[in-house]
């Protein structure tokens, strides 16, 4: 059994898609054992409650350092024995130490095809201002594992979603999270779950579906 843990800052959508999925089965042999966010007020913690999931939040403000922070969050995570670590729009940098700690079992959603619109400062409705203005045809959503950079680690998924000349950033966004976020995470935690996903030289490897 996959023990995950889910990092949150906000309303939480991406987990109740994980949510939603490990209760009917689509993503098997997995568990969350927490939920976790830097945000006492977000809205996720709730939703993890409301379906029995151990949550509680750890903010940087509780700390005189982020140094501290960051050696309690390390140390919150290893009591839960976490296998794997989701990141589902947590808005704080996770620190070398827990990459390090959990190298290849931290993942994060983004939303955009990276390398397109990826990188420092590009989160939030900043992506897709980014890609109404570059006048893409296409956008999207990319599950991948996090490493030292900012978005650089190998990617596991990609689905693309098109864009209408009408699209506002809000607009392109909820339809993003809806046809390609609340999709391919869930898709990636089971394969995960289920020892489909190998990194080797810096590239995902997904084994071939037996059934």
């Amino acid at each position: 059994m996959l023990r995950i843990a889910v990092l949150v800052s906000g309303g939480g959508t991406n987990l109740q898609a994980i949510i939603d999925r490990l209760e009917d089965g689509t993503i098997r042999n997995a568990c969350i054992r927490l939920v976790l966010s830097n945000n006492k007020n977000a809205y996720a913690l709730k939703r993890a409650e409301e379906h029995g999931i151990p949550a509680e939040c750890l903010s940087p403000k509780d700390f005189d350092s982020r140094q501290q922070y960051n050696k309690a969050l390390l140390k919150r995570l290893q009591e839960e024995n976490v296998d794997l670590i989701v990141l589902a729009g947590f808005m704080v940098v996770i620190p070398p130490e827990i990459i390090h700690a959990f190298k290849n079992r931290i993942i994060n959603i983004h939303p955009s095809l990276i390398p397109s619109f990826c990188g420092t400062g590009y989160y939030g409705l900043r992506v897709h201002e980014a890609a109404l203005k570059k006048g893409v045809r296409v956008s999207g959503a990319t599950v991948h594992f996090v490493d030292e950079g900012t978005d650089t680690g190998p990617i596991i998924l990609q689905k693309a979603v098109g864009v209408r000349q009408d699209d506002t950033p809000e607009i392109l966004q909820r339809r993003i999270m809806e046809e390609a976020e609340w999709q391919i995470m869930p898709k990636a935690i089971d394969l995960i779950a289920r020892g489909k996903v190998h990194v080797e030289n810096g590239r995902v490897r997904i084994e071939e579906e037996d059934e």
